[in-house]
């Protein structure tokens, strides 16, 4: 069975999320689908079970598989630390640092293409279908010749090819025109059909849409997929932030996540969003903080630069008031970085300031290191005896003066540091998944939860709702059928 490949008119279209319905879909019907994704830029990572990293939205997709994650399914990660720079990611290990301009030298791409092609064919061994995903628009002229994501990774791959476009963008036929008029012949004989995505309304009212379009492209399009809110699968940008709420409520508990230049692993904080009795929002307005029940210092890319940042614009501020009026504050991993008396950074890790100090609120010292952790650990939440799960992904080490840890490892080791039930600090990325640690949160603000919910239950159900979706709006036979020509 041959592989199929999810591409874009333009970014944020929905292939991610349309990738890992496919992904499911194989599943159900009794292939071994594995997602790839040769080239990620995301700061929203996880940890593989070897203890390497990759773009979160491949370990959303594997689940959705039922499959382990795995370098080869995303071989190269770039996480942006500023404007101009990111941290390259090769096989889920940091190698090193590069500007736009020393990353895209064409050695430097030709090196990558090779890299990313022996990844996807060890993938390809393995699994039928592979399931790959394209990044941004396959049409961008200027970026072919460092193409090592889309259509080059296709032929390579001699992929089936779905073109996705985003309705509710507007455009969509000059774009889809467009793209495929762009595409040189032997990348558009790969391209075997058009998804339109989130479309609003009755579908059957574009049945002429759908035909001008056939009878421009001279190709089919193999499903019209409508714009849901009630499937929630995990998004992989921090665009997906803004249709999230930003507003005190009065009825719930509201918990506020600080809005950070740098922020990553957003996705720490979606299980929240789904009990009835918090209101979750993303903010840097320092009133809106000091009004919060529970304040959370997020993770980041650049802990120093975030430190600096919030600072100078009175958040910082409004987080220590509202921790000395008694409101809960919790960081996780670079916010529990920041909780701390001073953070180093004696290897320039994140940039040329050697050291900068904390917030004040836990008595710990973080030093950044050269050496990246990454991990997925099982832990106790303090008192509790319930098996937890989370991972760390962080450059650094963080101590205090007295053993005072929020979790305990699996290995018997220690994470985090509790100051109180209403102020401490862990490394552990999706602690709050875990609905033991949600429900101390919630108690240690003098309320409590009736809701139950298993998270990774939920998780799977969504899988299973959006597979259901695309089959019924997909032309899965005209699919399955061009897969299996060899």
């Amino acid at each position: 069975m041959k592989s199929i490949m999810i591409v874009g008119t333009a970014s944020d279209v929905g292939k991610s999320v349309i990738t890992a319905g496919f992904c499911r879909i194989f599943r159900q019907d009794g292939y071994s689908p594995a997602p790839f994704k040769a080239q990620n830029m995301s700061l929203n990572s996880y940890a593989t079970p070897d203890g390497l990293e990759i773009g979160r939205a491949q370990a959303v997709q594997a689940e959705a598989a039922g499959v382990p994650c795995s370098t080869d399914m995303n071989p190269v990660l770039l996480k942006p630390g500023s404007d101009v720079s990111a941290q390259l990611v090769l096989h889920g290990k940091p190698a090193g640092n590069r500007t736009a301009a020393e990353y895209f030298t064409t050695a430097h791409h030709l090196e990558l293409f090779r890299e990313v092609t022996v990844a996807y064919d060890r993938l390809a061994a393995r699994y039928h279908p592979v399931v790959m995903e394209g990044a941004g628009s396959i049409s961008e002229i200027n970026l072919w010749d460092r193409d090592i994501v889309n259509m080059r990774m296709a032929m390579h791959a001699n992929a089936d090819v779905y073109l996705v476009a985003d309705i509710d963008r507007g455009g969509i036929f000059g774009s889809i025109y467009g793209t495929l008029a762009l595409l040189p012949p032997a990348q558009k004989a790969l391209v075997k059909g058009i998804i339109i995505n989130k479309f609003r309304g009755d579908i059957q009212l574009f049945e002429d849409g759908r035909r001008q379009l056939e009878q421009l492209t001279g190709l089919p399009v193999t499903g019209v997929l409508p714009y849901f809110r009630d499937i929630h699968i995990e998004e992989e940008d921090s665009v997906s932030l803004e249709a999230k709420h930003r507003r005190l409520a009065h009825d719930k508990v509201n918990i506020a996540v600080v809005l950070l230049r740098h922020m990553s692993n957003f996705t720490d904080f979606n299980a929240l969003e789904k009990y009835e009795e918090i209101n979750l929002f993303y903010t840097d307005n320092p009133a809106d903080i000091i009004k919060a029940d529970v304040v959370i210092l997020p993770g980041s890319k650049n802990t120093i630069g975030d430190l600096m940042a919030i600072r100078s614009n009175g958040t910082a501020s409004a987080v220590m008031q509202a921790a000395a009026a008694g409101k809960t504050v919790i960081g996780i991993c670079g916010g529990y970085q920041m909780m701390g008396a001073t953070v180093a950074d004696p290897y320039g890790v994140e940039g040329e300031i050697r050291e900068v100090a904390g917030l004040g609120l836990l008595p710990v010292n973080t030093v950044l290191a050269q050496e990246k952790t990454t991990k997925q650990r099982y832990f106790t939440f303090r008192e509790h005896p319930e098996t937890c799960v989370g991972y760390e992904i962080h450059m650094g080490t963080t101590t205090g003066r007295e053993l005072c840890p929020v979790n305990i490892l699996g290995d018997g080791s220690a994470d985090g540091y509790w100051g109180s039930a209403k102020c401490w600090g862990t490394y552990l990325h999706g602690i709050l998944d875990n609905e033991v640690v949600v429900k101390q949160v919630i108690h240690s603000i003098g309320r409590q939860i009736s809701t139950r919910f298993d998270y990774a239950a939920f998780r799977q159900q969504q899988y299973d709702k959006l597979a259901a979706l695309m089959r019924e709006h997909l032309d899965l036979n005209a699919v399955y059928s061009s897969l299996v020509k060899q």
